[in-house]
This record gives C-alpha cells, structure tokens and sequence, in this order.
C-alpha cells in the first residue's frame, strides 16, 4: 500500500514553467514504474511520463523535450519539471505508481495553462 500526494499546480502563462512534485507515503526505491498521468475536461487520462526504478524515461511525444520527470528515492518523491508550457499542457496531473500488477493514484493537482 502506497499514498501519493500530488502539488505544484497551478495557472501559468504559456511558454512558462511549473514542477509537480508526488510524495509517497513509503519508499519508492522498489516500485517499478512511477507516472505522471493527465486528464484534459471531456478526455480520457493520458500517460504523459514514467520513470523506472532503473531510471528510465519515457514520455509521450507531445511533451518531449519541454518535460522532465525524476526521482529522488531519498525523499519518496518524483518530480514533474514542465517547461515551454502551452495551452493544451492544461489538465489535471495524477501521480501514479505501480507496483507488481497493483496501481496507486494521487487526488490530482490542476495545472492551467493561460495564452
């Protein structure tokens, strides 16, 4: 069993930059994916970056080069460092880890992005 608690959101203007951090109730150390998901209003919630234990990195191609995500298995805590924003970055961001076939979600943090 895991908590994850999200913050960072908030409202920036685009071509500005926000960190999400997560906080985890345990060590993450051995949890072998930890996400950063987001959810636009009317769509469907969409994996935007993941991290290994290993730590490797994937991202979906729409922020590639504009996001970060890292980990500091020391804190429990993964990061989201978002950069260049842009209006349609606008969603709420879930933290997620998964561990084994089990998923764990975070309450979501609001990130709006203003033109």
């Amino acid at each position: 069993q895991v908590q994850l608690v999200e913050s960072g959101g908030g409202l920036v203007q685009a071509g500005g930059s926000l960190r999400l951090s997560c906080v985890a109730s345990r060590s993450i150390s051995s949890i072998n994916f930890m996400r950063w998901y987001r959810q636009a209003p009317g769509k469907q919630r969409l994996l935007v970056a993941q991290i290994t234990s290993g730590g490797v990195t994937t991202y979906v191609d729409s922020v590639k080069g504009r996001f970060t995500i890292s980990r500091d298995n020391a804190k429990n805590t993964v990061y989201l460092q978002m950069n260049s924003m842009k209006p349609e970055d606008t969603a709420v961001y879930y933290c997620n880890a998964r561990s084994g076939p089990i998923d764990y979600w975070g309450q979501g943090t609001q990130v709006t992005v203003s033109s």
